[in-house]
């Protein structure tokens, strides 16, 4: 009887490690996969004005049902704005910033025109160089040129060219597909170390040749014929609200690519080029949104997609026929404003945020997400305590740039509803005022838009306003001043 007693508790208490082990693996395991580090897909696509999308634009024809869908179950900030730039390139300085953190004025050498590429200190401090130290694996595919090459090497794997044709092979496909080997490598070699991917495109950039079936899609042709007008088609997307046929003065950039010379649109601004070139722009984004549809479906397969933050957004807006301009070298609203969505791990849902972010808030906020330490050289904010609904705005005042063309250029100040756009350009031949109200005036109408509403116009020249067209006028100044701006416009005390 005893025997069978004794027996009877050996197997109590060898029941009872068994089941503790097994609780005390089980809650390793779980605390394991509670503490596994996020992921990061970083998208970012060439020449996008948010006003594009629907999720900016309901009204918008362009199709992106994945963007929308990542809009839907992420955060959508509002305001987010490209700084600014030195140069005609304004793609250059703008990914300066994103990868450095860095203000316009306190870039790198090469964010002008890439005159000088060797390596600097800086580069050390960049999103790849960073999350490399972190224990990340790190991809990059985008584009050649016309970026941060310092910054671009740091990434382990890089898979860099220029796609912007209509085919798998020549256009946005390529980029997808660079991504997509990537994370089948990874699950080949089970590698399960955090990964960050900076997955570019070329488009849709010009020269906007989309695939055949999406440029049917907008009834958008690849017009190459500079003596005659592209073809008119009932399916291309109407004019914006605030097409122009000519910008009511020069911008001051004499012979600009970008103004004049997109193959395609060359100086025309009437409604059949623009609306062409609408239809290729929306054939090229559409063709993005489908690119990345596969590589979240290829995440969501691989069980990654719940533990992925995805940051989608453009290095700058484009005009395309808004108040009569066809590039990205004004400080108007569809040009200086970017797309930012972001959808990740603890990420609230459905949300709109004003933010008034720069695309330099970028790095900090990565770094926050994955809680890395922000380098010192950054001078950009985090956004996340705005994502996360802690805040409104990460700053109060919004100060922009355009000093690609004749000098000093273009400047702008926002704060609040009030937006000032001052112009000092082809050697004091071109000075000129802009005082809008965007919550009165969200397209920046002009008086050649003929609009009947009191503040649905330029203001500058209205005595009514007077007083607030000088309060954004010392806020501009102080803005430049802040931000060691280099040039000082016709009305300001000059720099000694």
């Amino acid at each position: 009887m005893k025997k069978i007693i004794s027996l009877f508790s050996i197997v109590c208490l060898a029941t009872i490690v068994l089941v503790s082990c097994k609780d005390k693996t089980a809650k390793n395991t779980a605390e394991v996969k509670e503490k596994r580090r996020p992921n990061f897909l970083f998208v970012l696509v060439d020449d996008q004005s948010p006003f594009d999308l629907q999720t900016y634009d309901p009204n918008s024809i362009l199709q992106t049902p994945t963007i929308s869908k990542l809009a839907s179950e992420g955060v959508v900030v509002d305001q987010a704005r490209n700084m600014g730039s030195m140069n005609g390139a304004v793609c250059t300085p703008s990914r300066h910033m994103i990868m450095s953190g860095r203000t316009v004025w306190h870039l790198p050498p090469s964010a002008e025109f890439q005159k000088q590429t060797d390596p600097v200190a800086i580069d050390e401090q960049t999103i790849g160089a960073v999350f490399n130290r972190a224990g990340y694996k790190t991809m990059r595919t985008c584009k050649k040129g016309n970026s941060y090459p310092g910054a671009n090497r740091q990434f382990t794997e890089v898979h860099d060219a220029t796609k912007r044709g209509g085919t798998e092979e020549s256009g946005s496909a390529w980029h997808a597909k660079q991504v997509l080997t990537y994370l089948g490598d990874r699950e080949v070699n089970k590698d399960e170390d955090p990964f960050f991917i900076y997955f570019g495109f070329s488009h849709p950039h010009d020269t906007r040749n989309g695939t055949p079936e999406l440029l049917a899609k907008y009834g958008a042709t690849n017009h190459k014929d500079p003596n005659s007008l592209p073809a008119a088609n009932d399916k291309q997307p109407e004019l914006q609200d605030n097409y122009l046929l000519a910008h009511p003065f020069f911008h001051g950039h004499p012979g600009l690519r970008d103004e004049e010379r997109v193959s395609g649109v060359w100086k025309n601004r009437d409604e059949q080029t623009i609306r062409n070139e609408l239809g290729r722009e929306y054939a090229c984004s559409e063709n993005i949104d489908n690119q990345l549809e596969k590589v979240l479906s290829k995440l969501e397969a691989m069980g990654e997609l719940d533990n992925t933050y995805i940051i989608y957004t453009a290095d700058h807006g484009m005009a395309i026929g808004r108040h009569g301009l066809q590039g990205k070298q004004n400080l108007y609203e569809h040009t200086w404003k970017v797309p930012f969505i972001v959808k990740g791990p603890g990420i609230p849902a459905g949300k709109r945020v004003k933010g008034n972010m720069y695309l330099l808030d970028v790095l900090p906020t990565l770094c926050d997400l994955a809680d890395i330490e922000v380098p010192e050289t950054v001078e950009g904010k985090s956004v996340v305590p705005v994502l996360k609904g802690e805040k409104e705005v990460i700053r109060d005042v919004m100060y922009g740039v355009y000093a690609g063309g004749t000098k000093p250029g273009m400047r702008s100040v926002k704060k609040g509803d009030w937006k000032l756009i001052k112009y000092d350009v082809m050697d004091g031949a071109v000075r000129e005022t802009q005082l809008f109200n965007l919550a009165e005036n969200p397209n920046e109408y002009l008086p050649e838009h003929h609009k009947t509403g009191e503040m649905e116009t330029d203001l500058a020249e209205n005595p009514k306003y007077a007083e607030k067209l000088a309060e954004m006028e010392a806020l501009l100044l102080e803005q430049m001043i802040e931000n060691d701006d280099p040039y000082r416009l016709w009305n300001q005390p000059q720099i000694n």
